[in-house]
């Protein structure tokens, strides 16, 4: 008994060392007005640094309600890798008037992105920099590789975002899925969509129209091949946002790239083990964070 005690008691002080070796902090970056807080997670070691790109919508430093990028930076960080996400800048009230004012391009995320790593450009504590780009952050961190030193793509579209779209859209209603067809030709015809179905006023609301044409523009099998660094694609098979084909298609133009399929995660890195807990684990933190990603991240980032 005395010795089953005595190993509890060490092995407990073990754990809470180790829980101590994690440091973090609450800094903010600043590009020009727009302001990006973000948390900073470290181990007391030199370790590589991941920057998280975020995806589509006003998503904060951690993936909202499901928490995807908390529960990412909690099993990065016991692997001996520094982390860092921050507020995007739609995510920031304190942002909300120059968006209004000046309005967003894709151009501006980039932006963003770069600011965030010259931020950390130079930072003894890193031995290198990677950037993870989720989703449309795949995009933009193809496009902010300057002083990079390797580039994830999870979940990233291997098409532009126009047939992304559609196909998402299609996917819930064919009728309005001819519709957004439709409204993305006069968009890239005249660079407007003169009247808009109510039904698809989320989407195609006038403030949004001048992004989705800068976004458009950008094709990713275009954009990769400028890539010259390590480059890790990897797609989850139970993603019903983006297709396993689009990793695919990332590899094609990029052949040197290592491309990963992970069985059974979706488009937010959870492990889905029933078809029904696909769209439930978009709401929800009790899902977790697939393994997978994490071990195949961990071993591009080490080898």
């Amino acid at each position: 008994m005395i010795r089953i005690i005595t190993y509890f008691i060490i092995s407990t002080f073990s754990i809470a060392i180790s829980f101590a070796q994690v440091k973090s902090e609450e800094i903010t970056i600043n590009n020009m007005a727009i302001q990006l807080p973000g948390t900073l997670t470290y181990p007391s070691e030199k370790s590589p640094l991941v920057i998280w790109v975020h995806g589509s919508g006003g998503v904060d430093r951690n993936g909202n309600q499901p928490q995807y990028i908390k529960q990412f930076r909690d099993k990065i960080n016991k692997n001996n890798i520094a982390f860092f996400s921050y507020d995007k800048r739609t995510a920031n009230p304190k942002n909300a008037t120059f968006l209004q004012e000046d309005g967003i391009l894709i151009a501006d995320f980039v932006s963003d992105v770069k600011e965030v790593v010259n931020h950390f450009k130079g930072d003894e504590r890193f031995t290198e920099i990677i950037l993870a780009g989720h989703s449309q952050g795949s995009l933009i961190a193809m496009m902010a590789l300057d002083n990079v030193d390797r580039y994830i793509s999870i979940a990233g579209a291997g098409e532009t975002i126009d047939k992304t779209l559609v196909r998402q859209v299609t996917a819930q209603s064919a009728e309005f899925g001819k519709l957004t067809e439709t409204y993305l030709k006069e968009l890239k015809e005249t660079g407007e969509i003169t009247e808009v179905d109510p039904n698809l006023l989320s989407l195609f609301a006038k403030p949004n129209q001048p992004f989705l044409t800068s976004w458009i523009e950008l094709n990713p099998l275009e954009e990769i091949k400028n890539v010259t660094i390590p480059t890790l694609l990897i797609n989850g098979d139970k993603d019903i946002q983006v297709q396993v084909l689009d990793a695919e298609n990332l590899k094609k133009a990029k052949p040197e790239a290592t491309l990963v399929i992970i069985k059974n995660m979706n488009h937010v890195l959870k492990d889905i083990q029933k078809e029904e807990d696909n769209l439930a684990s978009y709401y929800s933190a009790d899902f977790p964070i697939s393994e997978e990603l994490i071990k195949t991240i961990v071993e591009f980032i080490h080898k």
